[in-house]
């Protein structure tokens, strides 16, 4: 098995360095798929991913409501769906660096050559079904908790049980744990902090997952990755990934492990990345980015682009070319 990389970042420094990510769970909308069905070739993939996952995804984005899709066992494969079909209209060169949140990850790899589209729309699938059975087994919930000191709110979430599930880096952290844990967090967020309630089946990326993990582990176990040939993040800890066997692995464990954009972020600093561009449905990921890396003391933030519908290809084509070059 190989491992991940340790190369310092001074090694990865370049004068313009471009990042693409993938959106996770909750970015979804109603109808997202429908402009970029248009293009046959997309309407093509998106039979072959439906007919590899066993569910209608044309339905499902085009035609179904917001509360079908909220429904984590085709959310999760649908919004991997999505950024896929908009990664194959882009031009993406070989130095790009790739990352996704949570089932974004899944996304990540599938444009980093670790496997095909197909299989990662599959495992999205897979993850999303047994994570939807594990949240049945418990009453559990998740909360946002915006602002206030770091080390406070660890504190206030350790005295409740609960887990940081979600680190996102720009003052937002998603708590996660029992439901009578996440009311009482509600009720008296930390000092200094708001929480707000999210609406999901349950304490993702918690040790309540496990079930769900363990069947993963076995569909996964099945899979022959290769090795990427794009720079890959892993959301365990912000660090590069070189090998297929690894990161997979590595997507097995993130069902039950916090997922740590904020060192994703960390590393497109130490990398020197300038320009950000955020695959569909986009906008959550862009907006961390524009909190986390802006620009201090006259300097630059990092560029970020949210690409929503095929009428933005060509703004990100040129975004693409502006932040590529070395």
């Amino acid at each position: 098995m190989g491992v991940q990389s340790t190369k310092p970042a001074a090694q990865w420094f370049a004068c313009r360095v471009l990042a693409i990510v993938a959106p996770g769970q909750g970015s979804q909308k109603p109808g997202m798929l429908i402009p970029w069905l248009e293009n046959p070739a997309h309407d093509a993939a998106l039979a072959a991913y439906s007919e590899s996952v066993g569910l209608d995804l044309k339905y499902l984005g085009t035609e179904a409501t917001a509360d079908e899709i909220k429904d984590t066992s085709v959310t999760q494969p649908l919004v991997v769906a999505s950024a896929l079909l908009a990664a194959s209209a882009l031009d993406i060169p070989a130095g790009t660096v790739i990352a996704g949140h949570s089932v974004g990850e899944l996304a990540a790899a599938a444009i980093a050559g670790v496997f095909p589209d197909e299989v990662a729309v599959t495992l999205a699938g897979i993850r999303g079904a047994e994570m939807a059975k594990a949240c049945a087994l418990t009453p559990t919930s998740m909360a946002a908790v915006l602002g206030g000191d770091a080390e406070i709110v660890a504190s206030r979430l350790a005295e409740l049980d609960l887990v940081g599930a979600n680190v996102n880096g720009g003052g937002q952290v998603v708590a996660a744990g029992s439901l009578t844990g996440i009311e009482e967090l509600l009720a008296t967020p930390p000092a200094g902090a708001r929480a707000m309630p999210l609406s999901v089946a349950g304490a993702f990326h918690t040790a309540y997952m496990a079930p769900a993990r363990e069947a993963l582990a076995e569909h996964a176990a099945r899979r022959q990755p290769a090795d990427p040939t794009r720079t890959l993040l892993t959301n365990s800890d912000g660090s590069v990934v070189e090998s297929g066997q690894t990161y997979l692995d590595l997507l097995v464990s993130q069902v039950t492990s916090p997922v740590r954009w904020d060192l994703c972020m960390a590393t497109f600093k130490a990398m020197g990345v300038t320009g950000v561009l955020e695959l569909p449905p986009a906008g959550a990921l862009v907006g961390l980015v524009k909190r986390e890396l802006k620009g201090v003391g006259g300097e630059k933030g990092t560029a970020t682009f949210a690409l929503k519908s095929p009428e933005d290809l060509d703004a990100a084509a040129a975004f693409i070319a502006e932040h590529s070059g070395a």
